[in-house]
């Protein structure tokens, strides 16, 4: 029969259960197969996993199923003690831009194997890391997904992009995300050694990775990468992408994507304005202009660095700060 029990059985679970968590609350095996059937009340949307709903699943519906089906069949799969959600889709229920959320892959204790099927890779590691609770679905740390990610993924751009959005958005902190790839055996991987040596040296979109390549292949002087500026009094003025604090010089890559609105303009004048204002010298560009002109970016910036370098009736009033890491705002399990 189903009842008060199986309410208590899936409450928590997002109108998800597992087979045998049915059969303990007392729903006959019976019933489970005819309620999923096509058109029926439930789905089956994994071997044993059953959607308790008739619309399709959510985003953490959909990483939750991927945990139930490879965790333990008689262990509590909430517990993150046999099955943690990892890689892209960790990642893409935190939030961080441009991480897919399939296929889920999911680490489970090695020696144990699970096969793969409807979009789920478990994955058997030796190397168990802890867990904590994103939305409800049992997941790695940030820093282990984006490293799961990385031994995963074949894109160049989308490991640079994934890589610097997990570290711009705080999660983790550029020096324990190489310890991570280290750790993983990862650094080997051309296309993962640069995306780590771009962040630890505070570079933040593939956008500004194009750019520090353009820059040392143009022989300038190392620049701080996103190197918060402020007043000598402390107030926040902004945060460039490139500052050269001897010369007082700033390059902004600023995208289209994220400046189309009239809004969005304006912050963007307001914020050059501010740091000419305190006597900082900018260059603007566009990505595409980094891309495909790198030669007249570079131009550009040799006669400021120029210019910042002599006696200058103006020296900037600006102090240069590195980047904070955010707090991680999910609690340990």
């Amino acid at each position: 029969m189903e009842g008060a029990g199986t309410s208590r059985a899936t409450r928590h679970r997002y109108d998800l259960a597992t087979r045998r968590q049915l059969l303990a609350a007392g729903v006959p095996a019976g019933t489970i197969t005819s309620r999923s059937r096509p058109g029926g009340p439930w789905q089956r949307l994994l071997p044993r996993v059953h959607l308790l709903q008739t619309g399709p699943p959510d985003r953490r519906q959909r990483a939750l199923a991927a945990v139930m089906y490879a965790a333990e069949p008689t262990a509590d799969p909430l517990t993150g003690d046999t099955a943690a959600l990892t890689g892209g889709a960790a990642l893409a229920l935190l939030g961080v831009r441009d991480a897919p959320d399939t296929p889920a892959d999911v680490l489970i204790r090695a020696p144990r194997r699970v096969a793969a099927t409807g979009g789920v890779r478990p994955f058997p590691t030796t190397r168990w890391p802890r867990t904590i609770a994103v939305h409800g679905v049992p997941s790695t740390r940030p820093v282990r997904a984006a490293a799961d990610f990385a031994a995963r993924a074949t894109d160049p751009d989308l490991i640079r992009s994934v890589l610097a959005h997990v570290v711009q958005a705080g999660w983790c902190h550029p020096r324990d995300l190489h310890a991570e790839l280290r750790s993983a055996r990862l650094l080997a991987r051309p296309a993962v050694r640069a995306a780590a040596a771009e962040l630890l040296v505070g570079v933040r979109s593939v956008a500004e990775g194009r750019a520090r390549e353009a820059l040392a292949a143009g022989d300038l002087p190392t620049p701080l990468w996103n190197a918060r500026l402020h007043t000598p009094e402390g107030a926040f003025l902004a945060s460039p992408d490139a500052y050269w604090p001897d010369e007082g010089v700033a390059l902004e890559v600023d995208s289209v994507e994220y400046h189309f609105t009239r809004d969005a303009w304006q912050a963007t004048l307001r914020r050059r304005l501010r740091l000419e204002a305190h006597g900082v010298l900018v260059v603007s560009v566009t990505p595409s202009m980094v891309r495909d002109a790198p030669a007249e970016v570079l131009a550009a910036l040799r006669v400021l660095l120029a210019l910042g370098g002599g006696a200058r009736a103006a020296r900037p009033t600006v102090v240069a700060r590195g980047h904070v890491q955010l707090e991680l705002p999910v609690a340990p399990q």
